[in-house]
């Protein structure tokens, strides 16, 4: 559930542009931009509920075929845990999830949606003559009140790199105040995976200055190494779609939450990470690393888990990857090591935007680190 290209997340001091961006080798302080105005967290919560009343929005997930069809099959699995019980839908968009949960035998299902566009959602319900059993309810889920605890808990609140938006705050906050115990979370669990990657159409690029004299018969090369900074000295977290052939060497996971344990809020206010090491499959020039997802629906009555994956060795969805460009190409062999600590946490400035702290060495190069935040 994520779409900062279209959908911007308003920052309140600097996101991705201000302190937090930068590698420890970086010469030349960048020329300060003018301080913008903080924004107070309830208004930044409502430029983000904003974002989501455009149509454009729920047009791409809903077209998003592996994300709906992966959602729709893990609620019809679960089917012996929502026939003739009470269900919440946190962020329920258009209400498509609340739907699937009716086709599964939901009694009821209280659809909660804080953007503008649960009035299109009351629409959908009513053409399809379910009134009786889903109930849209308008407004955060932190502020909406229920007439009963529920049975079972759906979402999509994914966002870029899993953690972008911090949909899953409000996941954590209806499980707390309104799942009963040991009800149903679909999905119920999610892991974080990272590999070092070799860009090709970063490669593409920033090799093309060198080849403009062969076209025109002028020189440009001398802008490659600018170019490389353009492209790559930023602090940006890079959404984009890869491939497995892109992939340097085996993915680790680096993290796993369980949506039902206790204390995970906490644990996403302090920066959910890990250690990682990799070995090199071969000869490449290293681009950066890559940070991807996956969530896993219960099995349900007799039937395997279900996995969503947003790897690159997987359907591409519109989550693709979150690239974490180095400031410059790092040459690597067969089993170059490469080894680090990675920490995924909201940002200083605005607590939906995703920021990572990066910590690398690759082969005897010395450890370097590097800040990264979305852009607001």
């Amino acid at each position: 559930m994520s779409q900062p290209k279209k959908r911007k997340l308003e920052s309140g001091g600097g996101g991705g542009g201000g302190g937090e961006g930068s590698e420890e080798e970086d010469g030349g302080a960048p020329e300060a931009a003018p301080p913008r105005p903080r924004r107070a967290r309830r208004e930044r919560d409502q430029l983000y509920y904003e974002c989501y009343a455009d149509i454009s929005v729920h047009e791409e997930m809903i077209a998003d075929r592996v994300r709906t069809d992966a959602y729709r099959l893990g609620i019809l699995r679960n089917w012996a845990g929502l026939r003739g019980k009470t269900v919440l839908d946190v962020g329920a968009g258009t209400g498509i999830l609340s739907l699937f949960c009716v086709q599964a035998g939901a009694r009821r299902v209280y659809a909660v949606e804080a953007s503008a566009i649960w009035q299109q959602a009351r629409d959908v319900v009513r053409l399809n003559g379910l009134e009786d059993r889903v109930h849209v309810l308008p407004g955060p889920v932190e502020t909406v009140e229920l007439p009963e605890q529920v049975d079972a808990i759906v979402s999509e609140w994914m966002g870029y790199g899993l953690l972008h938006e911090s949909m899953l705050r409000s996941v954590l906050h209806a499980r707390a105040r309104w799942l009963k115990e040991g009800g149903l979370l679909l999905p119920a669990s999610a892991e974080l995976f990272v590999a070092p990657v070799s860009d090709q159409m970063l490669e593409l690029r920033l090799g093309f200055w060198s080849q403009v004299k062969q076209l025109y018969g002028v020189d440009m090369s001398c802008l490659e190494s600018f170019a490389t900074r353009c492209l790559m000295g930023h602090s940006e977290i890079v959404v984009q779609s890869l491939s497995g052939e892109d992939v340097l060497a085996r993915p680790h996971c680096f993290a796993r939450l369980e949506l039902a344990r206790s204390g995970l809020e906490q644990e996403l206010e302090a920066g959910v990470g890990g250690r990682f090491r990799f070995s090199c499959y071969g000869s490449a020039p290293m681009h950066g690393f890559a940070v991807w997802f996956q969530v896993t629906f219960p099995g349900g009555d007799a039937e395997k888990p279900l996995v969503l994956s947003t790897s690159p060795f997987h359907p591409v969805t519109h989550w693709k990857q979150a690239l974490l460009y180095l400031n410059e190409p790092v040459p690597v062999e067969q089993d170059t090591d490469i080894s680090g600590e990675i920490t995924l946490l909201p940002s200083r400035d605005n607590h939906r935007l995703l920021r990572v702290l990066l910590r690398y060495k690759v082969g005897d190069q010395e450890e370097k680190t590097k800040d990264f935040a979305m852009e607001d």
